[in-house]
């Protein structure tokens, strides 16, 4: 028999907009700029970054998760960067939700105001809620699974998400991060990337899924998918009427997680890219 999906109501996805905001407010914002000299620690490289910002913001959401969903399995970036083996119940749990406290923390340890809390509620491996926040801004991207994405700010609706249109690669604009990219012809994929009409890079994968779910963006590019970066991303773009895969074609899966994602306005753009870059697509 196949389980049953929970279900997120509208009042629960303004409840997980509300933690965020919280979070933004009372710990996130007040050590912006403010960060001291051992406040920021360095974790598996100086690419890779955790701020006591970081660390107080998911120890709050995580809190507030338990007294909505105390069923919940809660998986946060910094609990599994320390060991946490339950990662793993993302694909199996009734109900979780992953946390990504601070996406962005170079820039948000920088000083650089592009930042973003995210969060993703999964049942049985599929996401079902969403939501990214801008904390600057004050702008929320919501979604739920088959009632669309949307703009937020104080429970307001702004306006609907909706990608951009299918265009030929040379008039499209994405990020790709292609350095550890696994192609069959890597000269061939290099030459294509050249080809489009513009690359860019946020350093915060959040504000990049903000930007192609509302239409400013074509592609998106990813040799890592770890679920706390990707899963809100996933489905509000999904949502927001895009197409994402797996660099070989198969679906984001996260019994195995592991091996990048592509991301177009539809899935025969996704083919175009997917066979410009040469990338190993199953059958």
């Amino acid at each position: 028999m196949t389980p049953t999906e929970a279900v997120v109501t509208s009042a629960e996805l303004a409840h997980l907009v509300a933690i965020a905001r919280e979070a933004a407010r009372d710990v996130i914002l007040p050590r912006f700029r403010r960060l001291g000299a051992g406040d920021v620690q360095t974790k598996t490289s100086c690419l890779d970054l955790v701020t006591i910002a970081d660390e107080e913001a998911e120890r709050l959401i995580a809190g507030r998760l338990r007294d909505l969903w105390p069923e919940a399995v809660i998986v946060g970036e910094e609990a599994c960067s320390q060991g946490s083996a339950v990662r793993g119940a993302l694909s199996s749990a009734p109900l979780a939700v992953a946390i990504d406290p601070i996406d962005g923390t170079s820039n948000f340890a920088a000083g650089v105001p592009l930042f973003a809390v995210m969060m993703a509620v999964v049942s049985y491996g599929q996401p079902i809620a969403s939501v990214i926040l801008d904390p600057i801004s004050g702008e929320a991207a919501v979604a739920l699974r088959g009632g669309g994405a949307w703009m937020d700010r104080d429970g307001e609706k702004l306006r609907d998400l909706r990608v951009c249109g299918a265009a030929p690669i040379e008039r499209l604009t994405g990020k790709a991060a292609w350095r550890n990219m696994r192609s069959l012809d890597p000269e061939h994929a290099v030459s294509t990337l050249r080809r489009v009409a513009a690359l860019w890079d946020f350093r915060c994968a959040a504000h990049e899924y903000l930007l192609t779910a509302d239409g400013r963006g074509h592609f998106q590019l990813y040799t890592r998918s770890l679920p706390w970066d990707h899963l809100p991303g996933w489905l509000i773009l999904h949502e927001a009427g895009g197409y994402g895969a797996r660099l070989d074609g198969r679906p984001y899966d996260l019994a195995s997680p592991e091996g990048g994602l592509l991301y177009a306005p539809d899935r025969a753009t996704w083919h175009v890219l997917a066979e410009a870059l040469a990338l190993p697509l199953r059958d």
